[in-house]
Order: C-alpha cells, then structure tokens, then sequence
C-alpha cells in the first residue's frame, strides 16, 4: 500500500513526491517546476503525459493534492523517526540497496525507477563494510598525524614549562652570584675605608701630640719672657743683683728645637685612590675564576646533572625533559656550550675516581654504512681498560701505566690535530689527526654518580704599555 500510495503521490516528470502540484484541464497533476520545466524544453504548452495542449500558462494549484502529498511525507518520516531502520524517503521502504553509481543507500523500489536505470548496486551490508575499511583507511594517515602533533604538542607543553623553569633557576644562580660579587665589592670598601680611618687617626694622634708639645713649649717660653721682661724693669740695683739669674734663666730655653712637620704628615690620598678599581679588579681574580669549556645543559642527557657552575657533569636520576634538537642523541653525554672551527684550544678534566668516562669532541656528519653520522673523536676508559676509538673506523686500545686522574684535551683545528695527555705525569697518551670541517665541541660521557670536572685555568692581570 505504501509502495502505491508513493506511486500515486509522485509527479510523472520527476517521479518524486508533488512539490507545489497544479492541474492541466486533462486532469493531470504535475510539480508546478518540472511543468515550466518541461515547457520550456518542449516549446509547446501541452500535457507531458497524454500531449494536449493547455490553453493556460499559469494551471491552478492542486491544493488537495498538495495537502495529501504533505501530510503523506509527513507520516513516512515520523515513521522512519520512530523504526529501528531508517527508510527510503521518497517510497518508505528500507534501504536494503547500495547504488555505486551515486554512491547512496535506495530501496528496491528506487532500484527500478528510472532515477538509478542501469546503476549498479550492492547489498547494504556489503557496500558498509566496504566503505568502512576504505574510510578507515583514509583515516589512518590522519590519526597518525593527529598522534604525531599531540606528541609535538606535548613536547612544547614540556618545553615551555621547562623555559620557565630553567629562567627562574638561571635568575636564582645570578642573583647568588652577584651577591657574591658585591659582598666581595663591599668588604674591599670596608676594608679601604678602614685603612683610610685607621691611617687618620694614626696622623691626628702624631698631630696631637706634636701640638700639645708645642703649646707646652709656648707657655714655658713665654713664662720666661714674662719674667726677664719684668727683671729689665726693675731698678738698676735690683736688677744687677737678678742678672745672673735671669741671663742663666733665659739660656735654659733652647732656640734649635725643630717644630716643623715631618714627611708623610698628610693622609697618602694616593695610596687609597690611586688606580683604584684597577687593584680592585686585580684583586677579584682570586675569587673569580675561569673555565675554557662551559658545559651546556640544553645538550645533556636526561640521566646527567650538570652543576650550577655548568662545569662539573655526573650520572643521576633520570629526568623529564624537552626533546629539543641540540640535545645529543648520544645516550650519557654532554656537549660543550661552544663549538671550535678554527685555532688551537685546550681544556683540562679532572676523571677523579671515576671509573666509566670518555672525552672528545663531537662535530661534523661523516658517511658510515651509507648513512651520514656525526663525527665522534674521544678516549674511553671502562672496566680498567683505555681505547681510543673515533666515528671514522679506527678502535685501538692504549697501555696504561698509571690511573689517569686528569686529562688534557688539545684541538689544533687548522692542523688537524686532537690530542690527549696526562697532565699530572705531561705524558702523552694519543694524538687523533683528520682533516677537521664545521664545528667541532667538546664531548664528555659518564655512567658514574662520580663528577668529571672541567678545571678553571689561572686568570691572571697584565698591563701593557701603550706606545
């Protein structure tokens, strides 16, 4: 009944539900679109199922059809709203076709209309499955870049935290570190103003005492003055019987004291201001210090703690940090802050105790089994044994005489020189020679909690004449 009712209710142009119906005299009913369709593809205002000609334009609307036809979609959706399959919405029947050619589920009714005539169809559980895996398929690159970019995403939620960690840290350490400086700064001041003090009071006690010795001089002096003037008033007898008093008397006071102030009465301004800051400065090189390699932190392995000075390095617990590209993809390694790609530089590492360690450097990528790998030159000390061992091939192990405890690194970049040798004995241990491109740093690996050190060399100051 549904399948007639819907055949019933459809336009014979479009062969879809009456959409705004009108009627031609004949008694047919068509949508008012597709008759103004087919009247202007025809040329002639006639009837397309039964060919009369309409002697009207404009046919009046079928209202009783269009009301029937609205009421009856009306119906078919609420039930296929309320089934547990959806149904066709132009026949209500369920969909239990596939068309391939337009690619939409149809019934068996939409099969033989002319709409799919010659399509090909499939069953709806067929053509499901397959569009299943195709869509998956399609999906897949997606879900794996969605993958992707939530790991970069998590990486730059892990990095931007760990910016705003490492810049309160790095805030910290400069602070300790000025602080440091001015303690410094302000002991030298008190220690200057103290001097300056103590050089015052020094002179002014002098001064003060000279001065009290003088003013009792004065007094003594004019005491006699005072008397002998007052015996050359007396009368002539009186006086002639005092002379010799008075003239012994007068020759008690001497007249070669030397009242007149020494050398270095004054306060030696120049000694505390001259070149002041310069001595200063001299004087901060004892607790200044200065290290040739500076460890980089950005490139250390998650399981090395690198000190606060960033110039001692040891093995600890493993900690979460960014995967930022200059990190090294050598596993317990770290770089130095600068790379070398020209000149002669040197640095010398305390290995301690440390039982596991290598030292080199780290630079240029180099063809190895058909794949470019990082240039790797170092010495390897482990279970008692030393080698020598680089990216390019060569592996030889070294005698060893003694523990080595501090190690010298020499690069003579434009000579193609690295070279390595015990400072404590100054005996060379092996001399690495190739021909160096791009820059080279210092690399140090350790598995030991034990610290490798990079030693600070002797700052010293000069002062040179200008000519």
């Amino acid at each position: 009944m549904s399948s007639r009712l819907d055949a019933d209710l459809s336009c014979p142009v479009c062969q879809d539900i009456f959409k705004d119906p009108v009627v031609l005299s004949c008694s047919h009913s068509f949508c008012k679109v597709c008759l103004q369709r087919w009247w202007r593809e025809g040329k002639k205002r006639e009837c397309p199922c039964c060919m009369r000609r309409s002697s009207r334009s404009d046919p009046p609307r079928n209202l009783a059809l269009k009301n029937l036809c609205e009421a009856f979609v009306q119906q078919r959706e609420q039930r296929a709203s309320a089934g547990s399959e959806p149904l066709c919405r132009l026949h209500s029947e369920k969909l239990r076709l596939f068309c391939l050619d337009h690619q939409e589920p149809v019934c068996v009714v939409c099969r033989d209309s002319k709409t799919h005539n010659n399509h090909r169809f499939s069953p709806i559980n067929e053509a499901a499955q397959d569009h299943r895996e195709k869509l998956q398929k399609t999906l897949k690159p997606l879900q794996e870049k969605l993958k992707l970019l939530e790991q970069v995403k998590g990486n730059f939620d892990q990095t931007a935290e760990h910016i705003k960690v490492q810049a309160r840290h790095t805030e910290r350490e400069i602070k300790e570190r000025f602080k440091k400086l001015h303690q410094f700064l302000q002991e030298e001041e008190e220690a200057r103003i103290t001097a300056l003090r103590e050089e015052e009071e020094q002179k002014s006690l002098v001064m003060k005492e000279k001065m009290e010795a003088l003013s009792r001089e004065i007094a003594a002096i004019s005491d006699t003055i005072r008397a002998t003037e007052e015996e050359l008033r007396a009368e002539d007898v009186s006086f002639l019987q005092n002379y010799k008093a008075a003239v012994a008397r007068v020759k008690k006071r001497p007249l070669l004291d030397d009242h007149q102030l020494g050398s270095g009465a004054l306060i030696d301004v120049a000694k505390h201001l001259g070149n002041l800051t310069f001595n200063i400065w001299s004087k901060m090189k004892d607790v200044v210090s200065y290290t040739p390699v500076i460890l980089d932190p950005n490139t250390a392995d998650p399981e090395l703690i690198v000190s606060q000075d960033l110039t001692h390095v040891r093995s600890g617990e493993q900690k979460q940090l960014p995967k930022n590209p200059e990190r090294t993809k050598f596993s317990c390694s770290v770089l130095g802050s600068e790379g070398f790609n020209s000149g002669t530089h040197s640095w010398d590492v305390d290995v301690g105790q440390n039982k596991d360690w290598e030292l080199g450097v780290l630079g240029e990528s180099i063809q190895m089994n058909k794949q470019l790998q990082s240039g790797l030159w170092r010495i390897l000390f482990s279970n008692g044994k030393l080698t020598v061992f680089s990216k390019s091939g060569s592996e030889n192990d070294l005698p060893l005489k003694k523990k080595l405890q501090k190690i010298r690194v020499q690069l003579d970049f434009d000579g193609g020189k690295l070279s390595f040798s015990d400072l404590d004995s100054n005996t060379h241990i092996h001399t690495f020679k190739h021909k160096f491109t791009g820059s080279l740093f210092p690399y140090i690996y350790t598995e030991s909690r034990l610290p490798l050190k990079i030693l600070p060399v002797k700052v010293c100051v000069t002062v040179e004449q200008i000519s």
